[in-house]
């Protein structure tokens, strides 16, 4: 390869490192041309399947700031899928071809900046892909929402019972007051006028014979005087 193309195929790596969501490597020795293309095919719009020559890669990682990821990855024949659009759809697709065809073997990726393992590649593949995710996001955000406006609709109807069981309480109570006010009064009533009918005939009786007593002692002391001066 002239240094020109060189050059160039080193740029064209590192512009899909930089712009791409992740990059998968993979190694595909034994896969025929035919194989190669049906597994671009299957991958459609998710991801671009290149073969690669490592030692350009790795000066292409390097340009890209993935080296120290890719690096130790780089042996034997390499080829890369550069993720551009769902990342678990892509992910899929690899993992279902090397299903059907085991030339092709996973060797990691980098994912965001992460470093994945195969392991972690295929378990990324058994997710749902993104539109699924996203529709149940959005199912449960609209399940959360319809439960808080149904909470705060019955708001008024549970204020409304509140007050009625209120003033039923009130009502309720009202009476048992009254009564308590009606009964004091007769109680009084009766009262006083017994103690005042029961001490006064008391007081007359008591007082009146020693005031009657005293009097008919010193007219009796009046009445005698006269007959000792006449004498």
């Amino acid at each position: 390869m002239a240094r020109e193309d060189k050059v160039a195929a080193v740029a064209e790596l590192t512009e899909r490192f930089q712009s791409s969501a992740g990059a998968v490597l993979t190694e595909y020795r034994g896969l025929s041309v035919a194989q190669l293309g049906e597994l671009r095919r299957s991958l459609g719009d998710h991801a671009t399947f290149a073969v690669v020559k490592n030692t350009l890669t790795k000066i292409a990682a390097s340009d890209a700031g993935v080296a120290q990821e890719l690096t130790d990855m780089l042996t034997g024949p390499s080829a890369i899928a550069f993720v551009q659009g769902d990342v678990v759809e892509a992910a899929k697709g690899l993992r279902d071809f090397s299903r059907v065809n085991p030339f092709l073997v996973i060797k990691g990726g980098v994912l965001d900046g992460k470093v994945m393992t195969p392991g972690e590649i295929v378990k990324l593949a058994d997710l749902e892909p993104r539109e699924v995710l996203l529709a149940k996001l959005a199912g449960a955000m609209k399940a959360s929402m319809s439960g808080a406006a149904a909470t705060f609709a019955a708001l008024p109807t549970q204020m409304a019972r509140l007050l009625a069981a209120l003033e039923q309480k009130q009502a309720s109570e009202a009476p048992a007051g009254a009564e308590a006010q009606d009964g004091a009064p007769a109680e009084a009533q009766d009262a006083a006028p017994a103690e005042a009918q029961d001490a006064a005939p008391a007081e007359a009786q008591d007082t009146a014979p020693a005031e009657d007593g005293s009097g008919g002692q010193e007219a009796g002391e009046a009445a005698d005087g006269p007959d000792e001066q006449d004498g």
